[in-house]
């Protein structure tokens, strides 16, 4: 009688411990979903939360159950070897402890992406972040066209608000941002609930790739929108025209040249730009700007190929080589960035910091292999975007826009790692994926 009768008094209190526990978990990975690309403020807030969440969960399993709980997946793997390097690299750099350390928080962003695969349990649950993460983003696009409508917003606090239509961040990031949800939407619109759920995630991928290629000013957003409507041009594709997609990006860029005034105008800029740094006549443009930055971080490259100049080196360095030339050179603030971001990991960790950054993506790439089809597409174009991005812009070490990504991916991993009953039953083989 007593066995049966303790079992009893205690499932009431268990059941609703649990309950609560589950709901404050989802409410946290929601918010962070949601919040990613609004205020500074709450972006921090929504991660700060996201991390205090992963402890608590990662010391109740301890300590209830005895039980470790564990991602199978390598992109957490390479996330904490990225963020390790950069630890130990404390030992050499040559930057001040405060922007060391700076620098290093900076990178600590990228634990939002095995915590939010660490967090989210089920596939209803990576729906219910998938959805926060779209409303976030469908609330800047439309913020954005009613800017572009001459609407003001009281909630529009980006200085480029009244004349390049970015609600909280720079036109730049936000056409990157744009252009990849446009990404996400189209590939994952057969999740999109009820009867004209589909049409509906449709149009939704439509205005935002519009906002990024029509609206929006950020030639980073034009380009990483180009390589991501390339990619969704090639998979929708029969196999045998697949070889194609090495013209698409051209074709594409051809037509939005003369259809889009955007694009024209930033692409004609980057040509007088280019040309006006190669003739020495002026640097103070952003592709100058740019050039003279890439030189740099090429020279502090081959300077330390193997062991970098440390976390957080980048400004200093700067400084060093600015003053060998002109003296009178007054230095940069700390915690700057050489808005490229293979380079900016070589001129902290050298080459094997370019190759740990490209580990890190390729670790991505292979967790994205084992997912259904259509999740596949939708993370596989976000690491796109990240990639190409990258090129042009410290996409993982700048605030906000590394944020939007590291929730992005994580959000679209965890939910590649829970997929529908039927994907469940019938697994798709890697080398199927791959081909797909």
């Amino acid at each position: 009688m007593e066995s049966r009768i303790i079992p009893h008094l205690f499932r009431r209190p268990d059941t609703t411990l649990l309950f609560k526990t589950i709901h404050i978990r989802l409410a946290v990975i929601c918010l962070s979903a949601v919040s990613v690309g609004l205020s500074m403020g709450i972006v921090s807030t929504a991660k700060l939360l996201l991390l205090l969440c992963a402890v608590a969960v990662i010391l109740t399993n301890r300590s209830q159950s005895g039980r470790r709980t564990e991602v199978a997946a390598a992109t957490p793997i390479a996330v904490l070897l990225a963020l390790a390097a950069f630890a130990i690299s404390l030992a050499w750099t040559v930057a001040p402890p405060a922007d060391a350390l700076g620098s290093l928080g900076k990178y600590g962003k990228l634990l939002v992406i095995p915590v939010l695969m660490l967090l989210v349990r089920t596939r209803s649950e990576a729906l219910c972040a998938l959805a926060a993460f779209a409303v976030g983003q469908l609330f800047l696009v439309l913020s954005s066209w009613l800017l572009f409508m001459q609407v003001p917003l009281a909630w529009a606090t980006s200085n480029m608000a009244s004349h390049e239509y970015a609600v909280f961040s720079s036109y730049l990031d936000q056409g990157i941002m744009a252009a990849v949800f446009a990404a996400v939407c189209w590939h994952l619109r057969y999740l999109a609930p009820g009867r004209y759920g589909r049409t509906f995630a449709i149009g939704v991928a439509v205005i935002a790739m519009s906002n990024a290629l029509f609206v929006l000013s950020g030639r980073s957003g034009h380009v990483v929108a180009i390589a991501l409507l390339s990619l969704a041009i090639m998979w929708e594709l029969p196999g045998r025209w697949r070889p194609a997609v090495v013209l698409l990006p051209f074709l594409i860029a051809a037509a939005l040249f003369f259809a889009s005034d955007k694009v024209r105008d930033r692409l004609t800029m980057v040509k007088t730009e280019v040309q006006a740094f190669s003739s020495q006549e002026q640097s103070l443009t952003s592709s100058g700007i740019r050039l003279s930055l890439w030189l740099k971080a090429v020279q502090l490259l081959a300077e330390r190929p193997v062991t970098g100049a440390g976390i957080g080196s980048w400004s200093t360095e700067y400084n060093r080589l600015q003053r060998i030339q002109n003296p009178a050179h007054v230095n940069i603030q700390g915690n700057g960035n050489p808005h490229q971001e293979y380079l900016h990991w070589g001129v902290q960790l050298g080459m094997p910091g370019v190759l740990l950054l490209l580990a890190v993506f390729l670790a991505v790439l292979r967790d994205t292999l084992r997912f259904e089809k259509q999740t596949a597409r939708a993370a596989q174009s976000a690491l796109v975007g990240l990639c190409v991005a990258c090129l042009f812009n410290s996409s993982l070490y700048d605030a906000l826009i590394g944020d939007f990504f590291c929730v992005t991916l994580g959000v679209l991993l965890a939910l590649g790692a829970h997929p529908g009953r039927r994907q469940q039953s019938t697994p798709l083989p890697v080398a199927g994926a791959a081909a797909a």
